[in-house]
């Protein structure tokens, strides 16, 4: 199998797996979920939700994301910090486009790839991302059967 089709198939098994992540998310309104892969492992993974220790409502009364509610990279991006483990030149599976805050923060983090498979409303941060050099791709997900 080649180098592209391989890459390709890899892209589709861990943005699932970010899909199946983003499940734990409390949010009622979205749920997203994010991992980082570095050298085929995965050191760090994600979902929106509130900061630690905090009640796992994401929304207020009337259905607004409440202000302080992580985003699924942005949890995913603390959480490798905090473990010791770097995520320079890693690859984010993420199941929505970055906004503007979370692009900042993965390029500050020295990722260099992001794929995503459903488009946020906003393309500013993806447009941040391509003018880092960071590679951003949108992978729609298929079913693929194994042999």
């Amino acid at each position: 199998m080649e180098y592209e089709e391989k890459q390709k198939l890899l892209d589709q098994r861990y943005l699932k797996m970010a899909l199946i992540w983003a499940q734990n998310s409390y949010c009622t309104r979205r749920k997203v979920g994010a991992l980082l892969v570095k050298d085929k492992m995965i050191i760090s993974d994600g979902y929106n939700g509130t900061p630690s220790g905090f009640e796992n409502i994401c929304e207020d009364e009337n259905n607004l994301t409440k202000p302080y509610v992580l985003h699924a990279e942005a949890n995913a991006i603390t959480k490798v910090a905090k473990s010791g483990n770097s995520s320079d030149g890693a690859t984010l599976y993420v199941t929505s486009s970055p906004c503007m805050e979370c692009s900042k923060l993965i390029i500050q983090a020295g990722i260099k790839r992001v794929v995503f498979t459903e488009n946020y409303r906003l393309e500013d941060g993806i447009n941040l991302l391509r003018r880092a050099d960071i590679e951003v791709k949108h992978v729609e997900l298929e079913i693929i059967e194994d042999d």
